[in-house]
């Protein structure tokens, strides 16, 4: 064998060692697993012993404003929750102002607002949006663009009516002549009520308003826009409807004055089911009422915490309401609270 094949015998053997090598320590090298990625620390869910809510309400002007004031701060209470709480007696609207920026530096969870006026909230809304803290709309509405409230906690007022038409059409078998005393023109209850009435009636063409008038809620109003249409259409008047419980007892004293018996002669619905609508029915002159709930307190705040753990809620939440009548009114009477 010559040198010259000789070496390159020897650089063959020098190749194949190191290929074994390298192949071995390929094969005996652990594989390397990538680190697993830290989990993220979920936030705690907050309870409603850790709930801090802001509310700003409006004056306590009548008896279902009370009682809806009574049943936040009672449930509140009962729960656990820290309640900042701000009736904003007068000058109101910048009191609302007022109140959200203090809720602002106190670091709330959420705010809650019935809104005096539907105008004007873009700038203090933004201001807690920008913070962190959502704001539920609470029985009335704001007119402020969707990302500026989680929801609107409140009302369906055209369910109202519609609830009120199909109590009344069961009553009546789909046949009535029908006087209305509507609300203050103008206001969204009075809008929707009435709205929401006449789409019932579209489905029974032997049911016609035969005549409406504004009583403007009141009882007074009431008592005198029925002497009226008793007045002009006597005893043609088989049923009344009217969008709140102190229009119908006004309108029933002008029944009874005319000779005739409310309930009876007139078949009467109306809406709040407020504690004198239930002695109403005990007395057999008043035929249903529909609850337009203030003591929603326990339904607001199991909202507020979905809010503030960041659930996904609805854009509009409605008040859990009922329709209540003369068999059952004896019983439910000592509940009612205002």
């Amino acid at each position: 064998m010559t040198n010259g094949e000789k070496a390159e015998m020897n650089t063959r053997i020098l190749l194949t060692f190191f290929t074994v090598l390298t192949i071995m320590a390929c094969i005996a090298a652990p594989t390397a697993t990538p680190s697993p990625t830290p989990a993220k620390p979920t936030q705690a869910q907050k309870t409603y012993q850790d709930l801090v809510v802001g509310y700003a309400q409006i004056p306590g002007e009548s008896e279902w404003r009370t009682a809806n004031i009574a049943s936040i701060r009672e449930t509140a209470e009962q729960l656990g929750i820290v309640l900042f709480f701000s009736d904003s007696g007068m000058n109101t609207e910048q009191n609302q102002h007022d109140a959200i920026q203090a809720f602002i530096a106190k670091g709330v969870d959420v705010i809650g607002i019935t809104p005096v006026v539907e105008t004007g909230w873009n700038t203090s809304f933004q201001e807690a949006k920008e913070a962190g803290i959502p704001i539920i709309l609470v029985d009335r509405w704001a007119d402020v663009p969707d990302d500026l409230y989680a929801t609107h906690f409140g009302f369906d007022f055209a369910e109202q009516g519609r609830k009120a038409g199909r109590v009344l059409a069961e009553l009546m078998d789909g046949r009535a002549k029908i006087v209305e005393l509507v609300g203050t023109p103008g206001s969204s209850a009075a809008n929707d009520r009435g709205v929401g009435f006449r789409q019932v009636l579209q489905g029974y063409p032997e049911m016609n308003i035969i005549a409406s008038q504004n009583g403007d809620w009141i009882r007074a109003g009431g008592k005198e826009m029925m002497a009226g249409f008793l007045q002009q259409y006597g005893s043609e008047i088989d049923a009344l409807y009217a969008h709140n419980d102190d229009m119908a007892l006004g309108a029933i004293e002008a029944i009874e004055e005319y000779g005739l018996q409310p309930g009876v002669d007139i078949k009467i619905v109306s809406i709040d089911a407020v504690r004198g609508a239930f002695e109403a029915m005990i007395e057999g002159k008043l035929n249903a009422t529909v609850e337009c709930n203030p003591l929603f307190g326990p339904q607001f705040f199991e909202l507020a915490l979905k809010v503030a753990n960041g659930e996904d809620v609805p854009k509009f939440v409605s008040v859990e309401e009922g329709i209540f009548f003369p068999e059952d009114a004896e019983e439910l009477l000592p509940m009612r609270r205002y």
